[in-house]
């Protein structure tokens, strides 16, 4: 699993820019008007060898009127005790501000890692004022430029030296699926039906499930371990403090899961936030099965499972090898086929297939499609060959990836799907030069 950074402090001091820089592209909004950042944004980061999860926080509300409410309080605990490392981040021409003082106050205390950013430090003169901040007793301030990239390589050597060290041992080889979506939606009584037990709690209060629960399922002489993760609110509605960080357990448990059930409620359709953190899954390269649940809520006509169907193709069409399930948790329908539909995803993970049977579909989807080409230079691909399983990974040997396109790699990946298969999982396709 890999471990946090959290970027915090107060608004606009340039947290959403040295994100951006961190992960390497433009992921957050950037706009100098305090609280921009309203939804909490994760993006995946290597340094020196070791990789890791930036997470952009929103700013830590201060003001003239609440100076440091109980929730912002909480806000910065659970950060101390989410994050493995936490960027604390000032705005060296501000100067040091009564809020830098409350927050430290409460960061002071925790037992992580703790790096004090001193950005916007643009000339040597703002450089030299970094050591004002000092007097915040975090240790020492590092001096740079989130916008210009100065002074990020040595933030990151010592980021990266504050790291937990790697895992000797590796999580027990267990098919793992986290059960993920919005608050109030049924995943805890998901689990619940399944197990057959009250192993979570289950509140109608969104954002019950704090932490994620791991519970050991042997399933048609499988093992399987489930993680029970708290909800992901809907974009621009993470409040502070407790639920944005329960986002990062989530966010975790996708990160650490073979498949995710997506839990849906049915009464709302699809949501924006559903398809984002079934973008989550699908960055991640998990398999997946939607499971659309308190379907017995639903009033029924005979066209309702049809628009359902429907809408989910239409929101989904970047995800179209994803199984879905009507259930209803609380009276137990069809909620047997949930562990059906997660064994044949990890079937289709597991699944190998020989280089000579993959060449020949490549071979000839190659004569259906010409492929990119640029400045007149064309695509070769010499073979392929699967690199890897859990999840199933393709590499092809080309004469340059710079010339192939998003569109070209999304037909050949379709390609393999209709001969192959590998319904419910993400598959992962590298181009590599054929002198790699």
């Amino acid at each position: 699993m890999k471990p946090v950074v959290a970027i915090v402090g107060r608004p606009n001091v340039g947290k959403s820019t040295l994100f951006n820089r961190l992960v390497g592209e433009r992921q957050a909004i950037v706009e100098d008007i305090p609280g921009t950042t309203r939804d909490r944004i994760y993006g995946a980061a290597d340094w020196a060898g070791r990789e890791f999860t930036v997470v952009d926080t929103g700013g830590i509300a201060v003001n003239e009127a609440d100076t440091f409410t109980a929730m912002i309080e909480e806000q910065a605990r659970q950060a101390m005790e989410e994050a493995d490392v936490i960027i604390f981040m000032v705005d060296v021409r501000a100067g040091v501000s009564q809020a830098d003082g409350e927050v430290a106050e409460h960061l002071r205390r925790s037992q992580k890692p703790l790096i004090v950013a001193a950005n916007k430090a643009d000339n040597l003169e703002l450089d030299l004022d970094a050591s004002d901040f000092y007097q915040l007793g975090l240790g020492d301030p590092m001096p740079i430029s989130a916008t210009h990239g100065l002074g990020i390589g040595e933030l990151l050597d010592e980021v990266v030296s504050r790291l937990p060290p790697e895992a000797a041992e590796p999580e027990p080889e267990l098919f793992k699926v986290a059960i993920v979506g919005r608050p109030n939606v049924g995943k805890s009584s998901l689990l619940n039906a399944i197990l057959g037990q009250e192993r979570a709690i289950v509140s109608e209060v969104p954002g019950t499930t704090r932490d994620a629960i791991d519970t050991v399922l042997e399933y048609e002489g499988q093992r399987l371990l489930l993680i029970d993760t708290a909800g992901i609110r809907r974009r621009g509605r993470v409040e502070r403090g407790i639920e944005k960080y329960s986002v990062i357990r989530a966010l975790r448990a996708i990160d650490r899961c073979d498949a995710a059930c997506l839990v849906v409620d049915a009464s709302e359709m699809l949501t924006g936030q559903d398809v984002h953190i079934a973008g989550y899954v699908n960055d991640a390269h998990k398999g997946m099965v939607l499971v659309i649940n308190k379907w017995d809520l639903v009033p029924k006509t005979e066209t309702t499972m049809r628009q359902y169907q429907t809408e989910i193709e239409r929101e989904l069409n970047f995800m179209d090898w994803v199984p879905w399930l009507f259930i209803s948790a609380k009276t137990g329908q069809r909620v047997e086929r949930v562990l059906r539909s997660v064994l044949h995803i990890k079937e289709q993970r597991e699944k190998r297939i020989g280089t000579g049977e993959l060449n020949q579909v490549v071979q000839e989807a190659v004569r259906r499609h010409t492929p990119p080409g640029d400045k007149g230079r064309q695509l070769r691909i010499y073979y392929a060959t699967q690199a890897g399983v859990n999840p199933p990974t393709f590499v092809f040997f080309v004469n340059d990836p710079k010339l192939s396109h998003f569109s070209f790699k999304r037909y050949l990946e379709n390609q393999i799907r209709q001969r192959f298969g590998f319904e419910g999982t993400a598959i992962k396709l590298v181009l590599k030069a054929r002198s790699d």
